[in-house]
């Protein structure tokens, strides 16, 4: 078989090999920098990744500058080559503007094709409406506008999900499966901590990226979603980022703001109290409080019911990865075109 070419110039085999050609070992390794990383990085998973994009032969990637999408962009590039990958990200008002940033830059280091697509999930009733199915509606729209995209590339849609996904309530990654959006890294096995692991044996510096949900994540649901207040929000977090706080929520409750911090980073916001408070009133806030509990990702999805089972993702389940005509797939969900 053709070793297909990348753009780094990178054979394929420095993806699962060590220098001398010999398979990974759960052992040490060297990233891209030629410095050892320390971590232990078990091949069979990157190897059964490679296999699953080499068969999907074209792909969309829904691009959002993670750690998951980050990896899933960067192996796929190489894998298939640069003229077989698009990774698009979806910017709206619910992206905060550093992360659209951030993903055009990550492009122009890796070399990636890129290009940032406009998405209008804020006209969606559902969506504003913050139900628990909020998500459902905004991953509707997001291949709502991916699948014109794949349709041209004549490729399929691919997401960055890992096997923790499934432990959570994503009524979003429900809508992206029916809609035939494939999900490489969960059928090669990946958690998210080999995500990290194997992402920083590559040399990506986004192994360590802190989780970043969209921004609407930050209001509990009841309470609608607009402009105004995800624009407070990102403003909040921004300012907060600012004082070097790394990992960071402002959850909005209408004039009052809950903070979210690292644990470890609790003692020194008391001692920023006054820049913190000065930065979320400018922002729009009265009352501004901090958590003490700290940083706890997704606290705010309080849906019914048992958590996400993998069934939800038969599309995506060992064996059943497939590529599907995007132009059928759309007509059937009567999604529309661009």
């Amino acid at each position: 078989m053709e070793q297909a070419s990348t753009p780094a110039g990178e054979s394929l085999a420095t993806l699962s090999t060590t220098g001398n050609g010999a398979a990974l070992s759960p052992r040490q390794h060297k990233g891209l920098n030629g410095k050892s990383t320390g971590q232990e990085v078990e091949g069979a998973e990157l190897d059964r990744l490679k296999e699953l994009l080499a068969n999907l032969g074209r792909v969309v990637v829904a691009f959002s500058g993670g750690a998951d999408s980050s990896l899933l962009a960067w192996v796929a590039t190489r894998v298939l080559g640069r003229d077989s990958v698009l990774c698009v990200t979806a910017c709206s008002p619910s992206l905060p503007l550093e992360e659209e940033e951030h993903c055009e830059a990550l492009a122009a280091e890796w070399n990636l094709r890129w290009k940032a697509v406009p998405t209008s999930e804020l006209e969606a009733e559902g969506y504003v409406r913050n139900g628990p199915d909020r998500c459902f509606h905004c991953k509707t729209e997001l291949m709502a506008v991916l699948l014109p995209e794949a349709r041209m590339e004549r490729a399929v849609v691919a997401l960055g999900v890992n096997l923790d996904d499934l432990g959570d309530i994503r009524p979003g990654q429900e809508a992206a499966a029916s809609l035939g959006a494939v999900f490489p890294l969960l059928e090669a096995g990946f958690t998210k901590d080999l995500v990290r692991k194997v992402s920083r044996y590559l040399g990506l510096r986004t192994w360590d990226k802190p989780a970043a949900a969209c921004l609407a994540s930050r209001i509990p649901h009841g309470t609608p979603v607009s402009v105004e207040v995800l624009s407070r929000v990102q403003r909040s977090e921004s300012a907060l980022r600012r004082l070097g706080f790394s990992q960071v929520r402002v959850r909005h409750y209408d004039d009052a703001a809950r903070v979210e911090l690292l644990l470890e980073d609790l003692e020194r916001a008391v001692l920023c109290r006054e820049e913190i408070v000065c930065a979320l009133h400018s922002a729009g806030y009265r009352y501004v409080t901090l958590d003490l509990e700290g940083f706890r990702s997704g606290n705010l999805a309080q849906a019914p019911g048992e958590p996400m089972s993998p069934p939800y993702f038969e599309s995506s389940r060992p064996g059943n990865l497939r590529r599907e005509d995007p132009e059928l797939i759309s007509e059937r969900a009567g999604l529309r075109w661009g």
